[in-house]
């Protein structure tokens, strides 16, 4: 077995990174422009006897200029059925061999289900669990359309319903910073607001610049000539990842996200994205937004958790 550490050509990972349909933090783009807010992106692929068997991007943190510590979060990328003997190794190897000042310390959040098989497999490799995993809801996009809409929460169905025959038009707006900056001052207020924290603001035109304005789709809902909502989505191969949303009383009313959303199945599917992941569900403190998403016809999973 080989780990190639910083040695993959960025035209090779987004290749085997979209075909795996993998998450966007594994995004090449992504590490690059998460990297701008004082981190620094790690990158292996693991082979065995040529072949590629696996990727893993870390993200990368100084502790003091002396110690650094490495998270790989919802990786590794695993490319086709391995046997969980090789997978153990890659584990091991990943942890052992990354070139990290010491004390070195790697952390990873595996982008697979809470289950008692996977938490077994990662004690076996020789980690710990020391934190839960989160709630995310995956939306199939590799099935027909008809099949996504019968899928949808009848509640959820039939608001989109209403919002398709209100008064409200759909539009694509070309993924320029001038164009969404105000969603993203809208996004800063709403965490004001309701005292929640995400991913820097600023993350997305660093992602747009090191991956491509094509990565962002922004679809906003328009009524009487004003926009009433948004929502704007990360692509990532065969993959996107939902990112912001926001709405006025005139969009809620309306169900704006409904029809928002739905066109996001219809866009996204058209332009080859095979799933879509809406992000974090909280039933506790964000019970809306977590109804909403469920009713979108999605799988919720709860990931392995942090491990050490």
């Amino acid at each position: 077995m080989d780990i190639l550490w910083d040695d993959t050509a960025r035209a090779r990972w987004d290749k085997l990174h979209s075909a795996a349909g993998a998450a966007l933090q594994q995004d090449w783009a992504f590490g690059d422009a998460f990297a701008t807010f004082g981190n620094r992106a790690l990158r292996a692929e693991a082979q065995v006897d040529g072949r590629t068997v696996a990727l893993a991007q870390f993200s990368v943190r100084s502790l003091g200029g002396f110690a650094e510590w490495a998270l790989c979060t919802r990786g590794p990328v695993w490319l086709g059925a391995e046997d969980p003997d090789l997978r153990a190794e890659v584990i091991r190897r990943l942890r052992r061999d990354a070139p990290l000042k010491r004390p070195k310390a790697s952390f990873f959040t595996p982008d697979e289900p809470d289950r008692p098989e996977i938490r077994a497999f990662w004690r076996g490799a020789g980690l710990r669990r020391v934190m839960t995993g989160y709630s995310t809801v995956l939306v199939n996009l590799g099935q027909r359309l008809e099949d996504l809409r019968a899928g949808l929460h009848k509640k959820w169905r039939n608001r989109l319903t209403q919002a398709e025959a209100a008064p409200v038009t759909v539009r694509a707006a070309p993924a320029k910073l001038s164009r969404y900056a105000w969603l993203l001052r809208e996004e800063e207020k709403q965490r004001s607001e309701r005292g929640y924290a995400a991913l820097p603001t600023a993350l997305t035109p660093a992602y747009a610049q090191r991956g491509g304005s094509d990565r962002l789709t922004l679809l906003e809902a328009v009524h009487r000539g004003r926009p009433i909502a948004a929502m704007l989505f990360l692509r990532h191969g065969q993959a996107a990842t939902y990112h912001i949303g926001w709405s006025d009383a005139d969009g809620r009313r309306l169900g704006a996200h409904n029809l928002l959303l739905w066109s996001a199945f219809e866009r996204l599917q058209a332009a080859g994205v095979r799933v879509l992941d809406l992000g974090g569900v909280d039933t506790e403190r964000g019970a809306g937004l977590a109804r909403f998403k469920l009713g979108a016809g999605g799988e919720v999973t709860t990931l392995a958790g942090l491990y050490v």
